[in-house]
């Protein structure tokens, strides 16, 4: 299991098990945001917790936020699969480093291709300066 919270800590969540990667998205919003993700179910493998705002990108997605010190949490999909589920990943860069330190990092181009490119053989920890 690993935790995180926002800076003030009025936002929590908890992902349960240890995430396959951390993905680092090129995305216009992704790359401002400076986030790592780490993907489940909402409810399931990902439980957040506290009061958020939301900055709803198109149809697809909710960015949300800690409404008191603004920090990113997670984002949310805005549909809900045909089985109910609905997918939510969170911004491994609000846990503790040592608790996602060797979690290997995952490339998304979601600016050009939108698809996945070859891990580079770096970590979590590498991106800590």
């Amino acid at each position: 299991m690993i935790e995180g919270t926002c800076h003030c800590g009025a936002v929590r969540w908890r992902f349960d098990g240890e995430p396959d990667g951390a993905t680092a998205c090129n995305c216009t919003v992704c790359r401002r945001y400076g986030v790592l993700w780490a993907y489940d179910y909402d409810g399931e493998g990902i439980h957040v917790t506290g009061s958020t705002r939301a900055y709803v990108r198109g149809e697809a997605l909710e960015f949300h936020f800690c409404a008191n010190c603004a920090c990113v949490a997670y984002w949310r999909s805005r549909r809900v699969q045909n089985d109910g589920r609905r997918r939510i990943a969170v911004n491994l860069r609000l846990a503790e480093p040592e608790a996602v330190a060797r979690i290997p990092i995952d490339h998304f181009d979601g600016l050009d291709t939108f698809g996945d490119l070859p891990r580079d053989g770096r970590c979590v920890a590498d991106y800590w300066f």
